[in-house]
């Protein structure tokens, strides 16, 4: 007979699960406080999203953390699926020196990898701004990229591929025609990680960024030094929402594919 979980185990879940996700939803809930006092509750109110639109400083930062992410992601996406493809069918030998290079910003903390960077930036005379915090994110995210589309990589069914090239495809169209729309919810998972970390990364982003390019997370941590003001918990409540529809989205295509029999299946 088939016994049922033990309470002791639904009781460690449902801690888990609260300790995670209580502070979010409370954060969530408070967004919606009429009251500036973030700790007491005053009524339902929005009024907190009507003043975070009217506030240019935030709406700049929010403009450019979601364009630093959106291009850092696309760039660690491309770069880390062409590492992927190198690490998984490559042999040569120069293959175990790039896994260390790409790997290592898995392990490297993110405070020496932002002085690295600035120090990079420095001796290269670039003046720091959108860019280099564009690419500061890319260096940090192209790992994360690299090891999520080459475990799917790994386990994908390279005779189709060879097939197509029998039948006439150069290598190349093969790989676009076959192997990437194969890989295509690794490599969207991947996107997706990789603009999630843009957008939380604050270490980074301090050493690397430059007049006018103040992203969310610095914004919001200047603010928070001075006192909690409840704008922070709407913008917060917007990019929650923001990063949960897209790995929603994500979710639904990859079911769809699955139910259409398609190569993610």
């Amino acid at each position: 007979m088939k016994r049922g979980p033990s309470p002791f185990n639904i009781a460690s879940v449902v801690l888990g699960l609260a300790f995670l996700y209580a502070p979010i939803v409370i954060l969530v809930v408070y967004s919606f406080n009429a009251s500036r006092l973030v700790t007491v509750w005053g009524g339902f109110s929005t009024r907190w999203y009507v003043a975070l639109f009217q506030d240019a400083q935030m709406l700049d930062a929010v403009w450019v953390t979601l364009r630093v992410g959106v291009l850092s992601a696309t760039l660690a996406t491309v770069l880390g699926t062409l590492a992927a493809v190198a690490l998984v069918r490559g042999g040569f030998r120069g293959r175990t020196a790039l896994a260390g290079g790409v790997y290592a910003t898995l392990v490297m903390p993110e405070v020496i990898l932002g002085l690295s960077l600035l120090l990079l930036f420095v001796a290269a005379g670039l003046p720091r701004g959108f860019w280099t915090v564009t690419l500061s994110h890319s260096t940090l995210t192209l790992a994360y990229a690299t090891v999520v589309v080459q475990a799917r990589l790994a386990t994908f069914d390279r005779n189709l591929e060879e097939a197509a090239q029998d039948l006439g495809c150069p290598p190349w169209k093969a790989f676009a025609l076959v192997t990437l729309p194969g890989i295509a919810p690794a490599v969207a998972a991947a996107w997706m990680l990789a603009f999630t970390l843009s957008l939380d990364d604050l270490v980074i982003a301090s050493f690397t960024s430059g007049p006018g390019a103040t992203t969310l997370p610095m914004r919001l941590y200047s603010q928070v030094r001075l006192g909690v003001d409840p704008k922070i918990n709407a913008v917060s409540t917007l990019l929650i929402g923001l990063v949960a529809t897209g790995v929603i989205a994500v979710y639904l295509t990859q079911q769809r594919r699955r139910g259409r029999g398609g190569p993610g299946k």
